[in-house]
C-alpha cells in the first residue's frame, strides 16, 4: 500500500511531501524534501498486520487499522511514541480521510465524521448504498463525495462542515472507481470502472467543467489527484502510462459565475416559486461544459455533422503531459508538487522504488526521469514505535447501551448514533495514588478525556521542522543599545 500526499495547506507552496509506504515487512514513513534526498522518519514492523495508514499532512497524527481488528481505528502521536485513543466500529473500517477539522471513517454501510481535535463524533451517514471498496474522498474545507448507487456512477456531495447534505451528480454510466478534490475543494474529479474517461466537476452547482479521455481500453484508476495549485490532474492506472491533464481556468470561471447566476435567481424567485431543488444532471443538460476555443469549435461542427457518441470523444480533451513507466500492471500513487521550488512529478510504484520526473508546466510532453530511490530496505535513524495492545471488547454489534455503562473502565466513553455504535477507548492511565489524585475522584474520566485532546491537538499542530520559515516567517528585530 502506497500513499503520497502533499504535507501543507492549500494557502502555502508544497515543498514538502510525505509517503507512507506499507509492505508486509512493515510500515515506513518517509519527506521528500529534494529529489535526491529521502528521508525515513518513522518505521514499524507488520506484526499486528496494517492494511490502512493514513497520516494527516506532514504532522505527527498517524491512524491504523489492522487485520486482526479490521473494526479499531488506532490513532498515535509517532514522534512522542504516545498512543491517543482507540475507536471501534459495528463492522470493517474500509476508508479513513483526514483533515485539520474533520476525520471520516467509512464502512460497508454507514460513514461516521469525527472532530478531529476530540474524536467526538458529530454525524453518522447511515443506510447508505454498499459501498464494498470504501470509495469517498474529503477536501481541504470538509466536503465529502461518496457514492450512493451501486449500478451507475452515482455520487453525493455531503458538507461535514456544516453537517448538511449537498447535491446528487450522476458523474458517470458506469460504477465509480476513484474521486478527488481540488486544493480549494472548488472541482471534483470522478472516474468510472472502466477508467477510459475522467469527468471534472463544480462542487457549487453539479456542473461538468471538463472532460479528459485518458484511452480506450479498460482500466483500473489507481490514483487521481490535482495538483496544489489546481491548474492539473493526475491519473495513473495499471498500465505503463500516467496521465497529465490541465485544467482549464476559463472553464472553471465560466461554471463558477454560472453558478452565482443561478443562487441570485433562485433567490429572486423564491417568493413565487415552491423551491424544489434542481438536479446537476438537469443543469448539464442546459449548459454544456466549456473546454478551449480549440474545443468549443469541434463540438460544434460534430453536433452538426456527426453522431452523438463521437461528437463527445472529439470534445474531450487529451492529456497534456505523460510518463511511460518501464513496466505496467503495478499499482502506481502519483503527486504533482514543488520539490525546492521545481515542479516535479513523483510516482510511488507497489514495487518499492519512488520515481521523480520532470514536469515542464508552459509546454507538458513526455516528462523525463530525473531519479530513482529504493524504499524496500530500512534506513538509519529512524523513530522505532511499538503499540501497545489493549483488550478488545466484546462484540459491538450484540453490546446494549446499558451493558457498555456497566463497564467499570473509566477511559471507555460510548457514543450513540443514529442505528451505529462507536466506542472510543482512551489509553489505560497511570496509576497515580498521590494526594490530589484522591481527592479528584471521580474526575479521572473527565481527565482522560482531557488528555486525549491534548495529545490530538499536540499530534495535528506539531510542525514538521521547528524552524521551518513556511511555518515561521522570519521577524526582523532591532537591536536596542
Amino acid at each position: 500500500m502506497l500513499s503520497l500526499r502533499s504535507g501543507n495547506t492549500v494557502t502555502d507552496e508544497v515543498l514538502l511531501r510525505s509517503l507512507s509506504v506499507l509492505s508486509p515487512t512493515g510500515l515506513r514513513l518517509y519527506s521528500i524534501a529534494s529529489q535526491d534526498k529521502v528521508e525515513e522518519i518513522f518505521a514499524k514492523d507488520n506484526t499486528e498486520q496494517i492494511r490502512i495508514v493514513e497520516r494527516l499532512f506532514n504532522s505527527s497524527l498517524v491512524v491504523l487499522v489492522t487485520a486482526q481488528k479490521p473494526n479499531c481505528l488506532k490513532m498515535l502521536h509517532f514522534k512522542k511514541k504516545q498512543d491517543i485513543c482507540n475507536c471501534f466500529y459495528p463492522s470493517e473500517i474500509l476508508c479513513v480521510r483526514m483533515n485539520r477539522q474533520r476525520l471520516i471513517v467509512c464502512l460497508a454501510e454507514s460513514i461516521h465524521i469525527h472532530d478531529i481535535r476530540d474524536m467526538k463524533i458529530l454525524h453518522s451517514i447511515e443506510n447508505i448504498a454498499p459501498n464494498e471498496q470504501g470509495l469517498c474522498a474529503l477536501s481541504l474545507n470538509s466536503h465529502l463525495a461518496f457514492p450512493v448507487c451501486q449500478n451507475s456512477g452515482e455520487l453525493r456531495i455531503f458538507n461535514a462542515s456544516k453537517l448538511r447534505t449537498g447535491m446528487t451528480i450522476r458523474a458517470h454510466d458506469t460504477p465509480l472507481s476513484a474521486l478527488a478534490f481540488s486544493p480549494s475543494g472548488a472541482l471534483l474529479a470522478t472516474a468510472s470502472e472502466r477508467g477510459t474517461v475522467i469527468r471534472v466537476f463544480c462542487v457549487k452547482n453539479g456542473q461538468r467543467v471538463q472532460e479528459f479521455r485518458r484511452g480506450v481500453s479498460c482500466v483500473r484508476i489507481a490514483s487521481l489527484v490535482f495538483s496544489a495549485s489546481g491548474d492539473f490532474l493526475c491519473a495513473s492506472s495499471n498500465t505503463e502510462t500516467v496521465h497529465v491533464f490541465k485544467i482549464d481556468a476559463r472553464a472553471v470561471e465560466s461554471v463558477e459565475l454560472k453558478a452565482i447566476a443561478d443562487v441570485a435567481a433562485k433567490s429572486e424567485n423564491s417568493a413565487n416559486e415552491s423551491g424544489a431543488a434542481t438536479t446537476a444532471e438537469e443543469a448539464n443538460k442546459t449548459a454544456a461544459p466549456v473546454a478551449s476555443w480549440g474545443g468549443m469549435f469541434s463540438k460544434a461542427v460534430s453536433s452538426l455533422l456527426l453522431p452523438t457518441q463521437v461528437s463527445e470523444v472529439l470534445a474531450q480533451d487529451r492529456s497534456f503531459a505523460t510518463v511511460q513507466l518501464a513496466q505496467g500492471g503495478l499499482r502506481h500513487i502519483c503527486a504533482l508538487t514543488r520539490v525546492q521550488k521545481e515542479l516535479r512529478l513523483l510516482i510511488a510504484c507497489e514495487d518499492g522504488f519512488l520515481y521523480v520526473h520532470e514536469f515542464l508546466a508552459d509546454r507538458g510532453g513526455a516528462c523525463k526521469l530525473l531519479s530513482v530511490h529504493d524504499l524496500r530496505g530500512a534506513l538509519e535513524d529512524v523513530i522505532e514505535l511499538q503499540l501497545s495492545e489493549s483488550v478488545l471488547r466484546s462484540q459491538i454489534k450484540s453490546a446494549s447501551p446499558a451493558s457498555m455503562t456497566s463497564m467499570t473502565q473509566p477511559s471507555l466513553t460510548l457514543l450513540k448514533s443514529c442505528a451505529a455504535s462507536v466506542l472510543i477507548e482512551n489509553p489505560d492511565p497511570t496509576q497515580d495514588n498521590s494526594y490530589a489524585s484522591i481527592l479528584k475522584g471521580d474526575q479521572a474520566d473527565a481527565m482522560s478525556d482531557s488528555a486525549k485532546f491534548r495529545k490530538l491537538c499536540d499530534a495535528i499542530d506539531t510542525p514538521t521542522k521547528l524552524y521551518d520559515e513556511r511555518q515561521f516567517p522570519p521577524v526582523a528585530i532591532a537591536a536596542k543599545d
